[in-house]
């Protein structure tokens, strides 16, 4: 029984041995690394929501009425311009026009009899066999039978005209959208759905929107006397995509909309990217991630701070190595370390870690140490 005893005081006297290596004595401040807090270039990247659309979005739309007679594509399918794409029945359209020429042969023979008419008149009027008041209302005639050609030409080329458009071509090349009329269905102009929508994504273009402090803040990071040569001079954007993950081409920012928006207060911006592959279709989302420089800014890494109801904190020394709890301002984020707007300034040493159970007012031993600033 001694000897249990004897063994669990030796082990109840190591184990406080190893305890007080591990915390600072009683009464002495602990020693902690700290990090003197001096001005860098950073560089953030910020991320806008948006909306991809084909270069052209073309609606695909009939120009006359019909019975849909044939589609000669199907859904997702590439076309080129030129490409025949709907036929709709044009046997209406083929009597309309037989009916025009008819009509324009008519004319045409009618104009040839007044012309006829006043080539008999003109050498009788000369010899003053009849009035000149029958060759002036001959010549009246002759007028209007090239009036009534002209007009039935007119309509034999309108006929012409309804008779091309029962073919439906692509415009551009792209590719097809859903087809929600099928062989033999009724086709309208005024339908208020496409027959189909024709997309061209060779480029697309991808629309987000800034908001007035961050255009004005877009429009004082980039070199440029103007707009327009401040976007000529802008570097390359990244499109993430709504996996999360970037495109693998970088486009170029191209656009920017004439006014804000009244309602949102933002303004539309447009980034293009090459899409050869055909990765990308119209009605994608995203997020278009825009590199921002940052001169002469304060950076301090996340883990140097703390955050406790949704406002940040870091521990501050004086002069006497006391500390404390100063809220900052965070800019922004780069990599893991966060920027500065208030709360800091040059020279002010902060505790890099290990603060989590420090007091206000309490006195440490500062551990230099250095922050490695991650890059993006």
């Amino acid at each position: 029984m001694k000897s249990i005893l004897l063994s669990s005081l030796v082990a109840l006297f190591l184990w406080s041995c190893a305890d007080g290596n591990a915390t600072a004595p009683a009464g002495q401040p602990a020693t902690l690394p700290v990090l003197s807090i001096n001005t860098q270039n950073a560089t953030t990247d910020t991320e806008f929501p948006a909306a991809i659309r084909g270069k052209s979005d073309v609606e695909i739309r009939p120009q006359v009425n019909g019975t849909l007679e044939k589609a000669f594509v199907d859904e997702g399918a590439y076309v080129t311009a030129g490409q025949p794409l709907f036929k709709i029945n044009d046997n209406p359209y083929r009597e309309q026009l037989n009916n025009a020429n008819a009509n324009l042969n008519a004319a045409e023979a009618a104009a040839t009899n007044a012309q006829l008419e006043v080539e008999k008149l003109t050498p009788l009027v000369q010899n003053k066999v009849v009035s000149d008041y029958q060759l002036k209302s001959a010549k009246a005639a002759l007028s209007a039978a090239k009036a009534n050609v002209a007009q039935a030409r007119a309509m034999v080329g309108t006929a012409q005209i309804n008779l091309g458009y029962t073919l439906i071509k692509a415009p551009v090349n792209g590719y097809i959208g859903r087809l929600p009329k099928k062989q033999g269905s009724l086709i309208n102009i005024a339908d208020p759905e496409a027959l189909t929508t024709l997309s061209d994504i060779r480029e697309v273009y991808a629309y987000f929107s800034l908001a007035e402090d961050d255009f004005i803040n877009f429009k004082t990071q980039h070199d440029g006397s103007t707009l327009n040569e401040k976007l000529r001079k802008l570097p390359p954007v990244a499109l993430v995509l709504s996996d999360n993950s970037v495109y693998g081409e970088t486009g170029k920012i191209d656009m920017v909309d004439g006014q804000f928006d009244k309602n949102t207060g933002a303004i539309t911006m447009r980034a293009t990217f090459p899409n050869n592959k055909g990765l990308l279709r119209s009605g994608n989302t995203g997020r278009v991630k825009i590199a921002l420089e940052h001169p002469n800014s304060l950076v301090i890494p996340q883990q140097a701070t703390i955050e406790i109801q949704d406002k940040v904190f870091v521990f501050v020394l004086d002069k006497a190595n006391k500390v404390t709890k100063q809220p900052v301002t965070v800019a922004g984020k780069t990599g893991t370390d966060y920027l500065i707007k208030d709360g800091l300034k040059t020279g002010d040493r902060i505790v890099a870690k290990g603060f989590e159970n420090l007091a206000d007012g309490a006195v440490i031993v500062p551990e230099k140490t250095t922050k490695a600033v991650a890059k993006l």
